[in-house]
């Protein structure tokens, strides 16, 4: 059974850091550029950042570009989204996919397989 599964996610103040974990079982992640994502209540899925299939380059978004790292574990067979200086605007669902293209995107309709997402919330 193919699975994409997060965590990581939680309740932290701001100015603290989470890393988050997309793990695959059924296929292997290094097939796959994989990307974060994330949604905030009442506002559209916007992506956070990316890691390409081929050579690990890597894409962030404005908002999170010095802040969140995103890196690969082939022997885990999971991605991870490290986030640092978290502000109450990082409050969102954050949900990982895979799309096939090489390519890094943080275009949502680009990947085409989801996981279920982990709820980060920045309060103090």
């Amino acid at each position: 059974q193919l699975q994409l599964v997060e965590s990581g996610g939680g309740l932290v103040q701001p100015g603290g850091s989470l890393r988050l974990s997309c793990a695959a079982s059924g296929f292997s992640l290094d097939e796959y550029t994989i990307g974060w994502f994330r949604q905030a209540p009442g506002k559209e899925r916007e992506g956070v950042s990316c890691i390409s299939r081929t050579d690990s380059r890597s894409g962030y978004a404005d908002s999170v570009k010095g802040r969140f790292t995103i890196s690969r574990d082939t022997a885990k067979n999971t991605v991870y989204l490290q986030m640092n200086s978290l502000n109450p605007e990082d409050t969102a669902v954050y949900y990982c996919a895979t799309r096939t293209g090489r390519t890094v995107s943080l275009s949502r309709t680009a990947y085409n397989y989801w996981g279920q997402g982990t709820q980060v919330t920045v309060s103090s």
